[in-house]
């Protein structure tokens, strides 16, 4: 082993939170001196030591508490989780006990929001290109409530509700061309996003959905964007839509509901993520006195910071410029999608308070993005050693995939003391299960 590089004199890591500024804003981790990291009561390398690494491990009492934590600051608000954050069943059964309904965006959603339980009145089918399939699936199923995205989809859901004697409750997804000041491959508000219908075609679209068979317009939806830390986009996005359900009740329409999206920010760092209060002030600022039922669909405020993605050091390369784990963004893809940052801590509680160094934090896959932090100011874990990747809950295992032949990860769930493996790391030979070799080629 090389010996390990101080930080560089000068260098700026003022962005980098430390190990314990990273636990101290994470209260169900904890450093142990004998024990290591641990979720609420739960040992991290017990879960390690047992499952290998990587693997995923998440908190349900941290899920419980905060479900608990924005229904009581969005008190009346129907709260639909966004099941594309984490669509693991067990997930979706804890949301369905904390009074959660679903917001799904295929077919495959919807199943898997039932099989957990949760009653079709209760969940939202939204997404951007539903086929003819999935919109009748969503009808026999009784599906609450369908957000539509265009004239086109209309037209396609009229049709099929008319020739299966059915009733859409519909509300129309508008598109304020609201810029939500976050990253551009997850803003989905401005007039340029694939999503939603031009806010100056909605009222003349929403007055013709009255007139079609098998619709019955409730209310209008919008959804801006995910990991949404400032108020602002969503006041004014919030005030269009106020101002055209004042306009189509003017018209003679019925409007009563508001489907407000989710997006809410979570703090990848040491800094507090978005307020559920100051949410329901937006809420309330711009809906206050319009006697709608108001929705919302979270999804990584609920389950981001509630998960960690456990990893073991394969090797330190490069005069320990580079720490290689066994983690790689076929599990965790938002920092090679996004240039995502993530905290990264020592599992070990010695290595925990070890020599600082400025590393670059990498996976093994053979694609320079495989990169989980570049520069990053963290103590140096040797081979053998373990790190968690923190506040991995959300678009981590779901976004999961098996690039350069790696099996998905196994899950734990952590509840107190107890844990249990709810997904079973992947057998390499699943790999090709499915898969034959034509004869033809033989």
């Amino acid at each position: 082993m090389n010996a390990s590089p101080a930080l560089k004199p000068g260098a700026d890591t003022s962005q980098d939170p430390n190990t314990a500024e990273l636990l101290a804003a994470r209260p169900h981790l904890s450093m142990h001196a004998m024990d290591g990291l641990v979720l609420e009561d739960v040992p991290l390398n017990a879960v390690a030591d047992a499952l290998g690494t990587p693997c995923w491990v998440y908190s349900a009492g941290t899920i419980r508490a905060r479900l608990a934590e924005l229904r009581t600051a969005l008190a009346g608000v129907h709260i639909h989780y966004a099941v594309k954050a984490n669509d693991h069943l067990a997930i979706l059964s804890l949301m369905r006990q904390g009074g959660a309904g679903a917001d799904v965006v295929s077919l495959g959603e919807m199943r898997r929001a039932l099989a957990a339980g949760i009653t079709p009145d209760h969940i939202v089918f939204s997404g951007v290109g539903k086929t003819g399939s999935e919109i009748r699936a969503a009808l026999a199923a009784g599906i609450g409530q369908i957000n539509v995205e265009s004239p086109a989809e209309l037209d396609m859901i009229s049709a099929i509700a008319h020739e299966m004697g059915a009733t859409a409750d519909v509300a129309l997804r508008i598109n304020p061309d609201v810029d939500a000041g976050t990253h551009a491959k997850i803003t989905t508000g401005k007039a340029d996003n694939k999503f939603g219908i031009p806010y100056d075609d909605a009222h003349t679209l929403y007055t013709r959905a009255a007139t079609l068979p098998g619709i019955r317009p409730v209310g209008l939806a919008l959804h801006i964007g995910s990991q949404i830390l400032s108020m602002a986009p969503y006041r004014a996005a919030y005030a269009r839509a106020a101002t055209l359900i004042r306009a189509l009740r003017e018209s003679g329409q019925t409007v009563t509901r508001m489907d407000c999206g989710g997006g809410l920010g979570i703090g990848y760092g040491d800094a507090a993520g978005a307020s559920p209060s100051a949410f329901a002030g937006a809420l309330n600022g711009a809906f206050a006195g319009l006697d709608l039922q108001l929705m919302t669909e979270p999804g990584r405020w609920l389950v981001g910071p509630a998960g960690v993605l456990l990893s073991s050091v394969v090797l330190t390369k490069g005069h320990d410029r580079f720490m290689v784990l066994d983690a790689a963004m076929n599990d965790l893809v938002r920092p090679a999608m996004y240039d995502a940052w993530h905290g990264i801590v020592p599992v070990s509680a010695g290595n925990a308070v070890g020599q600082v160094v400025e590393i670059d934090v990498v996976g093994p896959v053979c694609e320079t993005g495989d990169t989980f932090a570049r520069s990053r100011a963290m103590p140096l874990v040797e081979s053998g050693g373990r790190v968690a990747i923190l506040d991995a809950g959300a678009y981590g295992a779901v976004m999961s995939s098996t690039y350069n032949a790696r099996p998905l990860a196994p899950i734990a769930l952590v509840d107190g003391a107890h844990w249990a493996t709810i997904r079973a790391r992947q057998p390499i030979e699943a790999l090709w299960a499915g898969e034959s070799i034509p004869d033809f080629t033989t």
